[in-house]
């Protein structure tokens, strides 16, 4: 990479076969639809299997899923991260929104598709919720479809915002996942943990939908690659996240409700 800032590749991420997978994604990003069909299923007759059964306590289970998905997203947040502050320092914010080498570039190849990747077995964590026979909120598993779509139908064109989107998805899952980590291990996490996750998710939308109007005004300026249709699905997406979200805030901390546990979110 050229610039003042030189970052560290690693053999595994400088050998990844981006081509490979951008060839894979076009030809079988549909197939996310049939992933999101069994997941449906699975959660509303879960949840009538599990009716008239006791609760399973996987507790164990639990601690390290949550836990490997802290560690990959932290990891992926650390290499995607470093790659933005490169962007951002050696070629400016604009640079940052517009790029499209992300999907390319050896420190972040793998991460970018590992990310969409990641999607689908992320749908188990609506498992132990169903078989814990907790609370499960529209907003959980509603969010679990639409981005697993959403992400591998902008792989495939490999869009403008990708950066910002996966880098911010990582951070977010970072601390999310290590908090549900901690909270399944038994620890005691203070509360203000949970409104600060949330809160972080609010912000995560509300950039979102930041970049991808700057990807609106930018797309016949500069080489700003991306389409009307993805940018008008990430908007409805990320506009309904953000409402979403924000009333999960307010219901669960400023109403004093008890919390949605099992809320997952991006």
């Amino acid at each position: 990479m050229n610039g003042s800032l030189k970052l560290a590749e690693y053999d595994f991420e400088r050998r990844f076969d981006e081509r490979r997978a951008l060839e894979w994604m076009q030809e079988n990003w549909s197939k996310g639809f049939m992933f999101c069909g069994l997941y449906a299923v699975f959660v509303f007759g879960g949840q009538h299997f599990m009716r008239e059964r006791p609760k399973l306590n996987l507790r164990r289970p639990l601690v390290l899923w949550s836990l490997s998905l802290a560690i990959f997203s932290i990891i992926g947040a650390l290499r995607t991260g470093l790659y933005m502050v490169h962007v951002i320092s050696n070629s400016g914010f604009r640079q940052s929104v517009c790029d499209s080498s992300f999907y390319s570039a050896p420190v972040t190849k793998f991460w970018a598709y590992a990310f969409v990747l990641s999607k689908a077995p992320e749908l188990g964590d609506t498992v132990f919720i169903i078989l814990r026979k907790q609370r499960l909120i529209f907003l959980h598993w509603y969010h679990h479809i639409t981005v697993l779509l959403y992400s591998w139908y902008s792989y495939k064109d490999q869009v403008a915002g990708g950066g910002w989107f996966m880098t911010m998805n990582y951070i977010v899952h970072s601390l999310m996942y290590t908090y549900y980590a901690a909270r399944a291990a038994g620890l005691r996490v203070p509360r203000v943990c949970a409104m600060i996750i949330t809160a972080t998710q609010i912000t995560q939308m509300a950039v979102g939908l930041t970049v991808l109007g700057l990807v609106y005004r930018w797309i016949h300026e500069v080489n700003c690659p991306s389409n009307m249709d993805n940018i008008t699905w990430g908007s409805l997406m990320y506009l309904s996240y953000l409402v979403l979200f924000a009333l999960f805030f307010y219901n669960t901390y400023l109403r004093g409700s008890s919390g949605a546990k099992g809320s997952k979110a991006e």
